[in-house]
């Protein structure tokens, strides 16, 4: 599965205001929720009660939110950037400023696993990650994605 394959366009937020561990997560789940058509509350509160199972900020700049609904009928990617960095309670205690906030069915967790996997594989792409940091539009972040999408599916492809 590829991350463009469930990261919609409109999911994409290049300049998050939040200043804090929850705003961050209401303004990710602002277009999950419309695009999934489940209630910003019901996805809010669930991402909160996984937060509080431990902190998803896993260090060096990078939070992957992630939780899972029980009428969500199939996974949706968001992403976010913070220009400034929020107290994620990131492992690493450093501020984070990059989102990937994933939602899944209740009862997909192989396909939560891959997601969340393929995504840290990525972010350990340091100009990845330089390149996301420096972006400064929704359009720019997708293609930036797409390139480190199609280098790795590439690179990954090679090594079978």
């Amino acid at each position: 599965m590829k991350i463009l394959d469930v990261l919609h366009k409109e999911a994409i937020l290049y300049d998050l205001k939040a200043l804090d561990k929850k705003g961050v997560l209401e303004e990710l789940v602002t277009p999950i929720s419309r695009i999934a058509g489940i209630s910003h509350e019901n996805i809010v509160k669930v991402l909160m009660e996984r937060e509080r199972l431990g902190s998803t900020g896993i260090g060096d700049g990078v939070g992957i939110p992630h939780g899972k609904l029980k009428d969500l009928e199939s996974l949706v990617l968001g992403f976010g950037l913070s220009r400034t960095g929020v107290d994620f309670e990131s492992m690493d205690g450093k501020p984070t400023h990059i989102f990937f906030l994933l939602i899944t069915p209740e009862n997909s967790a192989g396909l939560h696993l891959k997601l969340l996997a393929r995504i840290s594989r990525i972010l350990k792409n340091e100009l990845f990650k330089e390149n996301l940091l420096n972006a400064t539009s929704r359009e720019e972040l997708y293609s930036i994605i797409k390139e480190e999408e199609e280098n790795t599916i590439t690179i990954n492809d090679n090594k079978k």
